[in-house]
């Protein structure tokens, strides 16, 4: 079995998610230090997410035809670096939203191709793949709490620089990682298209479950950064607060073999919707409390890492080879669409109905994500 290229796959996993780390605390911070509102704020924050709907599966499709997976994920990071820049001509709303949806365009083709990449030098192996994607989480660190710390000496003027820099770091990581396709298992040979494996038992409500979880965490990723400030964090305590969530994640991550070993997908999947219910109740009623809050953020590691573990394990096992992309790449898109329509509610719902009302929407969300998963998958079905 030839050697896995760990050090090569993290790195890119190390930038990839310090983007993020940059982008899901401070963009709408960003924009409100410009002077947009909450509801324009919303809308900004949701364009790359309504993105990724589109561009993921269209990337998928291109992908697993013509099987240029890694050139898919180079030329995305630099188109990805190349439209972002345009962000230094102009600060216009309707500039900004070009912007925002040009970039992400091509952002959100890189990951769900490289997730290929990675299971394909893991050999199928999901129990590793953790192993590799806590890196990410590390990136997400180290931005977060670097970045909180910067935005209190400086002004969130160099907000963009930060980001450029960021992006160019995942086109350099792109450069160095080997390429490598899926093995179509001799099982899955007879399996039939893309379109008969998802109608299989349990695959479409556990997509549901995908956009469910992500519209619970549309108040988190939009406006958590400005709830916390509202309330009285400095911005240096929040990037230390959002780095803990992550830290968390890491530490499940690591876990993540001896979970899977003693739980199924499905049992992991619905401990992971339970917990963000109570969690988004958490944080729309308590964050004032500081042991409150530091709890909340702890349960980043059900909400997010046990949830993102699952699921990957689970689009791995239930398409074949010549699926892979499409399976990974509908995972985003359903991802995006719930994330563009979380943002969107928080952003209408923040000044007239106040964070504990939006925070418990997102907490229906989640508990409803928890009853399809508990009353349409089994627990025989997807093991990794």
């Amino acid at each position: 079995m030839p050697a896995i290229p760990y050090w090569r796959l993290s790195s890119f996993y190390l930038f990839y998610f310090a983007l993020l780390g940059s982008t899901a605390p401070f963009l709408a911070l960003y924009f409100d230090h410009l002077g947009f509102s909450p509801a324009r704020i919303g809308e900004l924050v949701a364009i790359p997410m309504l993105m990724r709907c589109i561009a993921p599966n269209l990337w998928g499709w291109l992908g697993d035809r013509s099987g240029q997976r890694l050139l898919i994920v180079r030329l995305g990071a630099l188109a990805t670096l190349a439209t972002f820049s345009l962000i230094f001509f102009a600060k216009s709303y309707a500039w900004l939203a070009m912007v925002m949806a040009l970039h992400a365009f091509f952002w959100h083709a890189v990951l769900p191709q490289f997730e290929v990449i990675t299971l394909a030098h893991l050999h199928g192996q999901t129990s590793r793949y953790s192993q590799v994607r806590l890196w990410g989480s590390i990136g997400f660190i180290l931005t977060v709490v670097g970045l909180g710390r910067l935005f209190e000496w400086l002004s969130l003027d160099i907000y963009p620089v930060a980001l450029v820099a960021i992006m160019a770091g995942i086109f350099l990581a792109s450069l160095w990682i080997p390429n490598a396709q899926p093995v179509e298992q001799a099982e899955r040979s007879g399996a039939g298209g893309f379109l008969r494996q998802l109608r299989a038992p349990g695959v479409l409500a556990f997509y549901l479950c995908v956009a469910l979880m992500q519209l619970s965490h549309g108040p988190y990723y939009t406006f958590l950064t400005l709830h916390l400030e509202h309330l009285g964090y400095s911005r240096g305590s929040i990037g230390l607060l959002w780095a803990l969530g992550v830290v968390a994640e890491v530490l499940v991550f690591m876990a993540m073999s001896r979970i899977f070993a003693r739980f199924s997908v499905r049992r992991v999947l619905l401990a992971s919707f339970v917990i963000a219910g109570l969690r988004w109740l958490l944080l729309g009623n308590l964050a004032d409390l500081p042991g409150v809050l530091i709890l909340a953020q702890v349960m980043h590691a059900a909400t997010f890492g046990c949830f993102h573990a699952a699921a990957i394990a689970f689009v791995q096992s239930s398409f074949g080879a010549r699926q892979q992309g499409q399976g990974q790449a509908l995972y985003a898109a359903l991802s995006g669409t719930g994330g563009a329509l979380g943002a969107l509610y928080s952003g209408y719902s923040w000044n007239l109905l106040g964070p504990h009302f939006t925070f418990g929407m997102a907490s229906v969300a989640a508990f409803a994500a928890a009853v399809i998963i508990a009353t349409r998958m089994s627990d025989s079905r997807n093991s990794p």
